[in-house]
């Protein structure tokens, strides 16, 4: 396993700056997902918005990606393609983005209504928000990363939905990936304990069905494997001597 990369405080604040860019986009892409607009049209807004600011989409290209954004509709978890599928009234929509600015990256990821959505999906996406919520109330010094996992899984599954175990938050900072991978899922009192200086992103990524996904022929594109819907919330956040500090 690589090293977990320490950042100063000056590193944080150029992460945050970063950091603040891309919560900026995420508003203005926000107001964009109406019925009738493609994922592409949100992608190419995307990279225009990022590239005034003076950032560079970091999925663009990485691993081969060929999309600004993860747009994942309905049962799509994550890494959906843009392309020239047009939103309906009543699909969410998992917008995922990242930039690079000043030589470091910030990641987010929120899930948004198209127009007036059902009671069910209303409640995935605030189920999904608290868990993330949880999950950085727990990013303080000393305690531990299967403390952050146990603790949105617990309370995920409490609410009577299952989450995704292929895929985990990360470390972040020159890269987008660093160690370590933050899983949503695991036990209390194992794993690294949280030092001042670590920045990851914390990501659950909620199923109103069951906690399996499969991925499309597209090699990217991963769907819930019962074809219910999901939902994807995420922030930068640094841990401080004070506690967590969410960056985007």
């Amino acid at each position: 396993m690589d090293r977990i990369v320490l950042k100063t405080p000056a590193e944080i604040a150029t992460m945050e700056r970063a950091g603040a860019v891309l919560h900026e986009v995420m508003d203005l892409l926000a107001e964009q997902v109406v019925s009738g607009i493609t994922t592409l049209e949100l992608d190419r807004f995307a990279k225009a918005e990022l590239e005034k600011r003076g950032a560079i989409p970091a999925f663009l290209g990485l691993y081969g990606f060929p999309g600004t954004l993860c747009t994942s509709v309905n049962e799509e978890v994550v890494h959906g393609i843009p392309g020239p599928r047009a939103l309906r009234e009543g699909d969410i929509i998992s917008i995922d983005v990242g930039l690079v600015k000043d030589g470091y990256y910030a990641d987010m990821a929120r899930t948004l209504p198209v127009g007036r959505i059902d009671e069910d999906s209303r409640r995935l996406i605030e189920v999904t928000v608290e868990a993330l919520e949880i999950g950085i109330e727990c990013l303080v010094p000393g305690k531990r990363l299967g403390d952050l996992s146990a603790a949105i899984q617990t309370f995920v599954e409490r609410q009577g939905f299952s989450v995704v175990r292929e895929y985990t938050g990360h470390g972040i900072g020159q890269k987008l990936h660093e160690e370590p991978k933050v899983p949503n899922y695991g036990q209390a009192g194992r794993g690294i304990r949280w030092q001042p200086g670590m920045v990851i992103c914390i990501e659950p990524m909620v199923n109103a069905g069951v906690a399996a996904t499969r991925t499309l022929d597209d090699q990217w594109t991963v769907v819930t494997a019962d074809g219910m819907r999901s939902a994807h919330a995420e922030h930068t956040v640094a841990v401080t001597a004070d506690g967590p500090r969410v960056l985007t």
